[in-house]
């Protein structure tokens, strides 16, 4: 296997969407069966949002602008964060805190943050 295609198996991915509870628990049904046969599947992790408008409250331009900062310069403090986007403390921090409650970033025991995914994926379906 080349070495792009190995570093593209490996990277850490999550999938970002909206679903009802019925996809939700579909999925889940789906991988539970998987897993009764002994069959291997590659680990999904998916956050998913009940309606467009709550992704778009959970994940402003701005918590994304954080995100891709992060990500290349991470792991950083929250004041230190709040210095390089040039933006008030208070707000990063509240940012911070809903995007760890997310999964999409992680606070580390010296208590800088980091982003710990290589692939944030979004999918978003018009209804048929």
């Amino acid at each position: 296997m080349c070495d792009a295609m190995e570093a593209m198996m490996t990277k850490k991915r999550i999938e970002v969407g909206i679903s009802n509870l019925g996809e939700a628990l579909d999925g889940f049904e789906k991988a539970w069966r998987v897993a009764e046969k002994g069959e291997s599947s590659a680990p999904l992790v998916r956050l998913t949002f009940g309606s467009l408008p709550l992704l778009l409250k959970s994940l402003t331009p701005a918590r994304w602008a954080l995100l891709e900062y992060l990500k290349r310069h991470g792991p950083l403090s929250i004041n230190e964060l709040a210095k390089r986007l040039e933006r008030h403390y208070k707000n990063v921090h509240t940012d911070v805190t809903h995007l760890i409650e997310l999964g999409l970033v992680e606070r580390g025991d010296d208590q800088r943050v980091a982003v710990m995914w290589d692939v944030v994926a979004a999918e978003m379906r018009l209804a048929a």
